[in-house]
């Protein structure tokens, strides 16, 4: 007989209501999130990373509509970034979208979360050339359709840049925060964009599964994570995109054990299901029903890349160390 955990009392929702997909259009259908006012960002950095597109760009207007005076746009493909930069800056507007004469920075810096030294070197960077770091959105990531592997790593490309490129630059950017703590009050904040959808794993490769026939000894996750399609089997790339935003998940939680809040607050935070959007771009076109399918229901269902944003925005601004630690999802506090 299956067990039903009780909803802590920080929670509205038990844990198995947050993974159960009814609850997940529920919210989608009934819950709007709320735009973000109020705070003044004057005299605060923040850095964006996938910020050309989608829930990174409108992020990043939303920063500049709260008076961030410093932009990092950390992208991969600079040209894309300079276009977005450009669009961001004919746009420039304050919170109640009149036009305004205040200037905010905006900065384009390379990040290709697909190369340690890429990574590397944006943090020298940031540490060489930045006053402060006050808020720090770590939103790229990848959904291809088809498997591939990082030529530097030998790793799952979505595990490389969901995962394991991500922790790294969140580990590489306190210190820089740490440095520049002098020059700021308050803690500063640093949000993992995440997804419900790590609640939607089986993650059968955490007892070290592969596509392996029976009696084959278990090996490390990390190594049945790599391991190369067997029998015919090929990996499922949606489920591997869930498992790389549930091991985000657990990075998150043991991060927070071990950094003060008082110096970072660190949470995650879901956009949900939005259109305009770039993650699953490899992804189109894989398939007329897919396609078709993807077309109909986001239509129904899914939210603009602007009100998608709100909820990343809201993590960055609007929480205290209530959230440190959390996940957040439609500007609530998860299990």
């Amino acid at each position: 007989m299956a067990t039903t955990t009780k909803a802590s009392s920080k929670f509205n929702v038990t844990p198995e209501q947050q993974a159960s997909l009814p609850h997940f259009f529920y919210q989608q259908l009934t819950c709007k999130p709320k735009p973000v006012t109020g705070a003044n960002l004057k005299g605060k950095t923040a850095i964006v990373t996938g910020s050309n597109t989608g829930i990174g760009l409108e992020t990043s207007r939303q920063l500049l509509d709260l008076g961030v005076s410093k932009l990092i746009l950390a992208v991969r493909n600079e040209t894309k970034g300079e276009a977005a930069a450009a669009n961001l800056t004919k746009g420039l507007r304050d919170a109640n979208k009149q036009v305004t004469s205040r200037t905010s920075t905006i900065e384009v810096w390379n990040l290709d979360l697909s190369a340690y030294n890429s990574i590397l070197a944006f943090c020298a960077r940031a540490e060489k050339e930045l006053s402060t770091l006050d808020i720090a959105v770590l939103n790229a990531g990848i959904g291809p359709a088809a498997r591939c592997f990082n030529p530097h790593t030998g790793h799952d490309e979505v595990i490389q840049v969901n995962y394991l490129s991500t922790a790294l630059l969140a580990i590489l950017l306190l210190p820089v925060i740490q440095s520049k703590r002098q020059y700021q009050f308050g803690p500063s904040r640093m949000i993992i964009v995440n997804s419900e959808v790590s609640g939607w794993t089986n993650f059968t490769e955490v007892m070290g599964k592969t596509n392996n026939k029976p009696g084959t000894p278990p090996v490390s996750i990390l190594a049945a994570l790599d391991a190369d399609d067997k029998d015919g089997e090929p990996v499922d790339m949606v489920d591997r995109m869930f498992v790389s935003k549930l091991l985000g998940q657990f990075f998150l939680f043991e991060i927070a054990k071990v950094v003060d809040p008082s110096l970072a607050i660190i949470n995650a935070t879901s956009p949900s299901w939005v259109l305009e959007t770039e993650f699953n771009r490899d992804r189109d076109g894989s398939s007329v029903l897919f396609t078709i399918g993807k077309f109909v229901l986001s239509r129904v269902v899914a939210n603009t890349a602007a009100v998608g944003a709100r909820m990343v925005t809201d993590a960055a601004v609007n929480h205290g160390e209530e959230t440190h630690g959390e996940m957040l999802s439609f500007q609530q506090l998860v299990p």
